[in-house]
């Protein structure tokens, strides 16, 4: 009986022993490395040196009657400075609003009475689309923190017979500084 019950007692032992959870393997370690980069203040930013472009008065006959004729081409700047001098460039990406025109990406005219054209606006030979902010530029900051670029505000039809009228419109604007 002794044996029986020793027996017994040894079984539920090692039955306990097997059930019981196995002490966790080590894994492997490794190291996560932070850096990054805290600026000063922003840019002062400067349109044309104020905030407005003048473009060009232009006859309707000059956009034909063909939709997405463009005329009028006006450079204009905008100038970064005062910028902290550890960044090196500032992207940037346009607001939308009531004035973008969600299917084209250009600027509504929002003139009362106004013609029916948009504005276009361009990064080199490259369409910006307002909406979406593709081909914004980035603008290089120097070492002295500052920086430009140059882009081209046009008038595009928006109608086979365009309409004589006024043209105004507005866009904002954010930099993400790098």
């Amino acid at each position: 009986m002794k044996k029986t019950l020793l027996s017994a007692a040894m079984i539920a032992g090692f039955g306990m022993a097997a059930l019981a959870p196995m002490n966790a393997q080590a894994a492997s370690s490794g190291t996560i490395n932070f850096s990054g980069k805290v600026l000063a203040d922003t840019c002062t930013i400067a349109v044309n040196g104020g905030s407005t472009v003048a473009l060009p008065t232009v006859m309707t006959a000059a956009f034909g009657s063909t939709v997405g004729t463009t005329t009028g081409a006006t450079n204009f700047t905008v100038g970064l400075t005062g910028c902290d001098t550890n960044m090196t460039s500032a992207q940037m990406a346009f607001t939308t609003g009531g004035n973008v025109d969600s299917a084209t990406g250009n600027l509504k005219n929002a003139a009362a009475s106004g013609s029916n054209v948009e504005i276009q606006l361009l990064s080199g030979a490259s369409v910006i689309n307002a909406q979406s902010s593709a081909n914004a530029p980035a603008i290089a900051v120097d070492t002295t923190g500052a920086g430009s670029t140059t882009l081209t505000a046009q008038y595009i039809s928006t109608a086979t017979a365009t309409t004589a009228g006024l043209v105004t419109s507005s866009v904002g604007f954010t930099l993400t500084y790098q």
